[in-house]
């Protein structure tokens, strides 16, 4: 018996499916068509330019009410699910019960037209984000035993030597072995111009090459790739996983088994069923089913268009609350890159020797010219930047662990660290600028020539631009900023007094940092903790939001973040967090709206001011407003936020 009970009800909810994935063919397109059909249907009810045999308001009631009846009984078949559409339903029926075909039909109308609204304004905020799963290159270029063949990019390998030519997709993350080019990365950090490329760079999947051929070694593939987490991340974000959505949706079931109360008890009393009818038309929760989520969805899309992957509408509901921002300071408030700080000639040189700062400069900068240390590589770079030209260096050679030896200009330079100095018998000064250097955090790379110590270059994380506005701006939000680093107390403090951060917390481990956000979860203060790297994980899931940069940060803490900003901009940060106020509000103003919308109407329905006509006139006008005005957030823009 259970046997053939289940038997049945498997069948039932399979021809449910078929029935609602008959609903889903044509899609918006055929919605719209529909649409217009029905809106001159009601005109020509209206109006009667033409006598016809049936009244045209009919032709609304199939087109667009059988679509509200299948989705109410699909839901109470499969699921027992009371929500609006039932509601909906059974004034449809009591329309036409009553002969009120025109009530029916501008009912069905309006309903639809209020979906359509909400799947415009939802396609519109996805559209920017969405664009990340049409990125996905389909094939790449493998080279194998001298020959070169193309295979699904599914197929590529750990390991695999690619070729990439001008104007295509890179298909895998990678770091190019040979050639050079010019990299559109435009998808993924949102950076107009191109980024040049040579050996050793990294170059991830997605990204356009523009100019010329090169071979790349494949190291992410697959899911593990660039742009396939980002997808990953698009593809989480789901407006119905908001705790208000979820309200609206409990709120939704009451309100119909409220109306129906109140249709009845009106019918009873005062014996007219037109009353009860048209109760049930302006009781309807339409605002609360169709206005939360359009909101919390464009509120998603607008953050989207500034370099935030929002994993779930959730997030800015939760972003909204927070009292304190929680900064990892290096590759956040910092670049996360090395740069030539300080250029110090020791005392003792004469100037006999031709010594100066920016000779020391080009000496070094020669040296390691040919070297593939990051420190190295970071001198030659800010060198390059300076305009000038770099001298030629010869005879190169890596002192692992020590620094490089190198041949310029006919001298011998050696630079790197004091033990390379130790190593050659090179006496170093006493230089106090030395020791405030390495106190303030900095890495020192000394220099000498033909035996005789030169001086030193001092390089540091350097600040990025915009921290101190980013900072002052979440003030203005009256959000405490804080800072929560691993790095030494005096280098910490000198950072958050640069960009006006007041509370510092140096030499964190990952569990102090986690430690101090479940502190202040306890003490009534959420926190957003804004990180990047690998350390910052715990903390980023802990807090009641966790923000991750996606540009330089590590996978573990984008995957472990509510929010990714793509682009690494902090300075957005402050625009994220009044966009996450300014949608509660919006969220609140429409349910309060619609709330008092269907008290009013409920009381003139049931005192018999309100036909079914009027009265569905009223109440889907105005959930048609609140879905216009949660569209408004697509756009919507703080007054405090400057653009770029």
């Amino acid at each position: 018996m259970k046997k053939s009970q289940h038997t049945f009800k498997a069948k039932i909810d399979e021809l449910m499916h078929l029935w609602e994935k008959a609903l889903e063919c044509g899609g918006m397109k055929k919605d719209i068509v529909l649409l217009i059909i029905a809106g001159i249907s009601l005109i020509f009810s209206l109006f009667h330019p033409l006598e016809l045999p049936f009244d045209p308001a009919w032709i609304a009631i199939v087109l667009c009410g059988i679509p509200i009846l299948s989705e109410a009984v699909i839901g109470l078949v499969t699921a027992f699910d009371i929500k609006a559409d039932v509601l909906v339903s059974l004034a449809l029926v009591a329309c036409v019960g009553t002969g009120e075909i025109f009530a029916a039909g501008e009912v069905a109308f309006i309903m639809q037209l209020g979906a359509l609204l909400e799947d415009v304004t939802v396609a519109r905020a996805k559209a920017g984000i969405e664009k990340l799963v049409h990125l996905t290159p389909q094939t790449a270029r493998v080279i194998a035993n001298g020959k070169e063949t193309v295979v699904p990019a599914e197929n590529v390998k750990i390991g695999d030597i690619l070729r990439v030519l001008p104007g295509e997709s890179i298909p895998v993350d990678g770091t190019v072995l040979s050639g050079q080019t010019s990299v559109n990365q435009a998808v993924m950090t949102g950076e107009s111009l191109p980024v040049d490329k040579t050996v050793g760079d990294a170059v991830f999947s997605g990204t356009v090459n523009q100019y010329g051929a090169f071979e790349m070694r494949a190291e992410k593939v697959g899911e593990d790739s660039t742009v396939q987490r980002m997808i990953r991340l698009v593809q989480s974000a789901d407006a119905g996983k908001a705790k208000i959505v979820g309200f609206a949706d409990r709120s939704a079931t009451w309100i119909v088994v409220a109306a129906l109360a109140a249709a009845v008890v009106t019918w009873l009393v005062t014996g007219e069923f037109l009353r009860a009818v048209t109760i049930l038309v302006v009781f309807c929760p339409c605002a609360l089913v169709l206005a939360t989520p359009a909101a919390v969805m464009a509120g998603i899309g607008n953050a989207s268009a500034h370099g935030f992957l929002v994993r779930e509408g959730d997030a800015l509901e939760r972003l909204a609350a927070v009292k304190k921002v929680a900064f990892d300071k290096t590759g956040t408030l910092t670049y996360g890159t090395p740069r030539v700080v300080k250029k110090v000639v020791f005392d003792d040189v004469s100037d006999a020797e031709q010594a100066s700062a920016e000779q020391l400069y080009a000496y070094t900068a020669a040296a390691e010219s040919f070297s593939e240390h990051p420190l190295g590589k970071a001198v030659v770079k800010g060198y390059a930047e300076t305009g000038k030209t770099l001298p030629k260096a010869t005879d190169f050679t890596y002192l692992p662990g020590r620094g490089v030896r190198a041949a310029v200009d006919g001298k011998t330079v050696l630079a790197g660290n004091a033990a390379l100095f130790a190593d050659n018998a090179i006496d170093l000064p006493e230089d106090a600028r030395v020791g405030e250097c390495l106190d303030d955090g900095c890495t020192v790379i000394y220099t000498a020539i033909d035996g005789k110590a030169l001086g030193f270059l001092a390089l540091a994380d350097t600040l990025r631009e915009s921290s101190a506005e980013t900072v002052a701006s979440l003030r203005a939000l009256n959000v405490k900023p804080v800072l929560l680093t691993g790095d030494n107390p005096s280098a910490a403090k000198g950072i958050a007094a640069r960009v006006g951060i007041d509370e510092v917390h140096a030499g964190c481990l990952p569990e102090d940092k986690l430690n101090y956000i479940a502190e202040s979860e306890a003490n009534g203060e959420p926190v957003v903790m804004i990180g990047d790297g690998f350390n910052d994980a715990p903390a980023l899931k802990k807090a009641h939001v966790g923000i991750a940069l996606g540009g330089v940060g590590s996978d573990i803490a984008a995957d472990s973040a509510d929010i990714v900003l793509a682009n690494d901009e902090i300075s957005e940060i402050a625009y994220l967090l009044a966009l996450a106020k300014r949608m509660m509000i919006t969220i609140k103003c429409n349910l309060t709206f619609s709330m008092g919308l269907n008290l009013l109407a409920v009381i003139l329905a049931a005192t018999g001011a309100l036909n079914p006509v009027i009265g569905a006139l009223v109440h889907n006008a105005g959930s048609v407003a609140v879905v216009l005005n949660a569209a408004f957030l697509l756009k919507w823009k703080p007054k405090m936020h400057k653009p770029k």
